[in-house]
C-alpha cells in the first residue's frame, strides 16, 4: 500500500534538529504558505459542500461533523462557533469526536481505531435521515470515521469526506469526497501542522458561507451576533452605528428595545417598527437584513 503523502518525510525539512530556531521557524512558515494555494484547488468541492449545507438546514436538517483527534476537535471547534458569531441553535452544526468530550483536551489515539463507539456517538449526536455528515481524516484511513461515513449513509443521511491525501481512494459509498494536496507534513505524520490548517480554513469556509446564505450576514457584518458579554455588546453597537448611523447611547437604547437582537435592533429602527414587527417582517424575508431595509413596509 502506497503511503499518504502526510506520513511521506519532507525533503525541505530534513535534518531539522540540527537547525537553528530561526531556520525551524521559516521551513514552518514556508510550508505553512503551500496551504492556501492547496485550499484554493478545491474551492469547486467546497462550493458543492456549501449547497448540500444550505440546503439540509432549509429542509431542516443539521450538520455534523466527525473526525479523531485534531480533525475532530477542529470540527468541534468550529461547530461551537457558530452559536455565538451567528445566533443559531446548536444543532444546525455538531461536532462529534472519538473518545468524546474527554478527547478535546487529552489524548486518547486509540478512541480512532474504536468503531464500536460509532453507532453510539451517532445516537448522541441525534443523526437522523438528511442530515449533512461531514467525516474529517488527513490520511483518509481513519477507522472511526470512516465507519460513520458507513453507517450515516445507511441512516439516508449526505456524506462527505475531507482528506489531506491526494492519493486516496475510498472503497465505500461517499456522496462527495474532498481532497487537499498539502503534500508532507514538516513532522513527518504530523498532521496537526499542514493538515490541520487546511482543515481550519475549509471548515471556516463552510460554516461561514452557509451562515451568509442563511441571512445572518449583511454586507460583511455579523448582524446576528449572539451579545452574551462586553466585547459582544461593543461589536454589536458598532454594527448598528454602521449601519444606521445612530450614535452609541441611541444605538444601545434600541438594542435594549429589540432584546439584544442586533438584526432587529436595526430593523426596527430605520423602519420605525416595534419589536414585534420588525420580527415578523425579517421572518417574511427569511432572515434576510438587504431585503428588509430595501423593501417598502407597510405599517
Amino acid at each position: 500500500m502506497k503511503l499518504s503523502p502526510t506520513e511521506k518525510q519532507n525533503s525541505i525539512s530534513r535534518d531539522l534538529d540540527t537547525k537553528s530556531i530561526n531556520e525551524i521557524l521559516a521551513i514552518i512558515n514556508f510550508e505553512d504558505s503551500k496551504v492556501a494555494k492547496a485550499v484554493k484547488e478545491v474551492i469547486p468541492e467546497i462550493e458543492k459542500i456549501v449547497n448540500f449545507a444550505v440546503e439540509t438546514i432549509k429542509n431542516g436538517n443539521k450538520i455534523l461533523y466527525i473526525g479523531a483527534g485534531t480533525s475532530g476537535r477542529l470540527g468541534v471547534l468550529d461547530a461551537s462557533e457558530c452559536v455565538p458569531t451567528f445566533s443559531v441553535p446548536d444543532n444546525y452544526f455538531k461536532g462529534i469526536i472519538a473518545g468524546g468530550n474527554k478527547a478535546l483536551t487529552k489524548s486518547i489515539e486509540n478512541s480512532e481505531d474504536e468503531i464500536k463507539n460509532v453507532d453510539k456517538d451517532l445516537k448522541k449526536g441525534r443523526i437522523a435521515k438528511d442530515d449533512l455528515i461531514i467525516g474529517i481524516s488527513s490520511s483518509g484511513s481513519t477507522p472511526y470515521v470512516l465507519h460513520a461515513m458507513k453507517l450515516s449513509k445507511k441512516k439516508g443521511c449526505k456524506t462527505v469526506l475531507i482528506v489531506c491525501n491526494k492519493l486516496f481512494k475510498s472503497n465505500i459509498e461517499i456522496d462527495l469526497i474532498v481532497s487537499v494536496d498539502v503534500g508532507e507534513e514538516v513532522l513527518t505524520g504530523s498532521t496537526r501542522m499542514k493538515s490541520g490548517t487546511a482543515t481550519k480554513m475549509i471548515l471556516n469556509m463552510i460554516s461561514t458561507t452557509t451562515m451568509i446564505k442563511i441571512g445572518k450576514v449583511y454586507d460583511n457584518l455579523m448582524v446576528d451576533l449572539k451579545v452574551v458579554n462586553k466585547k459582544l455588546l461593543e461589536r454589536g453597537l458598532r454594527i448598528i452605528n454602521l449601519i444606521t448611523g445612530l450614535e452609541k447611547n441611541k444605538s444601545k437604547k434600541i438594542l435594549i428595545k429589540a432584546n439584544n437582537e442586533v438584526k432587529t435592533a436595526i430593523v426596527m429602527h430605520n423602519n420605525n417598527l416595534d419589536y414585534n414587527s420588525a420580527k415578523k417582517y425579517l421572518i417574511e424575508n427569511g432572515g434576510f437584513l438587504r431585503e428588509v431595509l430595501k423593501a417598502k413596509i407597510k405599517k
